[in-house]
This record gives C-alpha cells, structure tokens and sequence, in this order.
C-alpha cells in the first residue's frame, strides 16, 4: 500500500513551485553549507560569526521574503535584517536580502530574467530610504561613505533605489545587479545548474564561486582591504580553478591553501560579497526549478 504525501510536502515531492520564503532559506543554508573558501561554512567559523548564525537567518528570513510581492524590496530588506539581528545579533546576510528581495518580487508566473527588468524599474524613493535604514540596521563591514546619497547621510534619500544603486555599481557587485538585471547572479545560476548535473551540488557551488571570484573582484574585499588586494584574491582564486582541473587530489589541496590563505589576515580577505551572488544565484535556480529531487549535495 503506498503512503500518501503529506499535503505540506506536495510541491516538493512533484519538483513544483517553491515558495518565495521556501527558496530563500533553503538558497541560504545551501550557500553557507558549501565549502567556499575564505567564507563560513560548516566546521569553518569565524570567530565572531558562525555557521549556526547562518542557520538560524536563513530561517528567519524565510517568512518576509515571502511577502515581498505585496509589501515592497526595501520594506523585505528592512524587515529582513531586523529579524536577523533579534536573532542572531551579528550581520549575516544584508547583501544576500538586498538581492533577494527584487528576486522574490518577481510576479510567480513570470521567469526571474523576463520579470527582473520591471521590478527594478519600478522601485520607489521609498525603497531607498528603507532599504538606508536596513544598511545602517546592519553596520555592514568596510561601508565607508560616498559623495552622492550617501547612506550614513541624516537627510532622506531623494531618489529612488535603483538609481542610488546605479551611483555604486562601479564599485559594488550587489549594487551593479540592479543595474545590469542581475547578470552576473543568473550566470552564476547557469554555471552551477550545468554542474550539478553531474557533480554534486556542493562541489558545483564551490566551482562557480570560483568562477564568478576569478572574473570579478570581490566587493567587500576592495572595501576592507583595497582594490590591489582583491585583484590578487582573483588571479588567485584563478589560480585555484586551474588547481582543480589536474584532478581530485590536487582540487583538495588547492581549495585548502586557498582557503587558508583567504582565513589568514583575521578574515579581512572574506570573499563575502561572492558569496551573496551565490546564495542569490541559487534562489534563481529553486525559483526557476532547476534543481533536481532529491539533492545529491556531497
């Protein structure tokens, strides 16, 4: 006799829509859970910031992205970092919700590249000034400040969220995404869909990280440490693909040098704004149901 499938359980069991809460926690967990170098990840803490911090913001966040529909991307970003600070008290994912939440506003019956356009077409002044409070909610390391709308600035931003975005993409890959319709996310989905399909999920999200590392030099490291360090974090991280392509037993060690190395200056080298991609990258997937049930992920 065959046991029924619990009718919670239904949407999976028959690969069908995930909700948009659904996606951005299992995306979280899925991103925090590969072995990227230079980042947490599952017996990889920092020492003041862990994988159960992970954890729990993943699931926390679950319930407001998925409202972004109906209450707005800034107002999901806002409501986002401040159910992760009561949660875990530390800075988890602001990059991630800022990605996300355009992502989970795309209308369900539309694909995430034919709807993307339109959503950020559409945000509001009042977007910008939310999604200001939710920065400085988060204290995000290396910030800074800039000459033009300015996030630490007293006065309210006059413009609206895509075009304060636009004045950063030159220095900032979160940023650039809402200029350019999330290119550099949907190719980094494309890269570990094409992986997965024959690697387990792990290893294709540590591979793509790679990638996108080595071609694009990463935000938070230009940031907190200078845009000569992160070029060197990419030839590196170029570097390591080429490692990886000799076989099992020199990927092994080229991912722990790596990754040691990234780790050694107290985590100051934390290819961060990468790994936000990736967690957003992997939303498009689950959105899109380019994931194959049940998940080999090591």
């Amino acid at each position: 006799m065959m046991t029924r499938v619990p009718d919670a359980l239904e949407p999976l069991a028959a690969a069908g829509a995930l909700s948009p809460g659904v996606c951005a926690t299992l995306a979280c967990l899925w991103e925090a859970t590969a072995a990227k170098p230079g980042n947490v990840y599952r017996g990889a803490d920092f020492d003041d910031l862990s994988y159960a911090d992970f954890v729990a913001s993943a699931a926390v966040i679950g319930p407001v992205m998925d409202r972004a529909a109906d209450h707005g991307v800034g107002a999901t970003v806002l409501a986002g970092v401040a159910a992760t600070c009561r949660a875990v008290g530390v800075n988890t994912n602001l990059g991630m919700l800022l990605l996300m939440a355009p992502l989970a506003a795309v209308p369900a019956n539309q694909s995430i590249s034919g709807g993307i356009g339109r959503v950020l077409g559409s945000l509001t002044v009042q977007d910008a000034e939310q999604a200001y409070a939710a920065i400085r909610l988060a204290q995000p390391g290396g910030l800074g400040s800039a000459a033009t709308a300015d996030v630490n600035d007293a006065r309210p931003p006059t413009i609206t969220l895509r075009e304060a975005m636009s004045l950063a993409s030159d220095r900032d890959m979160i940023a650039r995404q809402y200029v350019n319709d999330f290119a550099e996310v949907l190719a980094t989905a494309e890269r570990i869909s094409q992986y997965a399909s024959a690697w387990p999920l792990g290893e294709a999200i540590v591979q793509a990280y790679l990638e996108l590392l080595a071609g694009h030099p990463d935000s938070l490291i230009a940031r907190k440490c200078g845009p000569s360090m992160a070029s060197e974090v990419s030839r590196r991280a170029a570097d390591a693909l080429e490692a990886i392509a000799a076989g099992p037993d020199a990927r092994d060690a080229a991912l722990a040098d790596f990754d040691f190395w990234l780790r050694a200056d107290g985590h100051r080298r934390n290819p961060g704004t990468s790994a936000d991609l990736v967690a957003a990258a992997l939303y498009v997937m689950l959105r899109e149901r380019r994931v194959s049930w049940p998940v080999r992920f090591y």
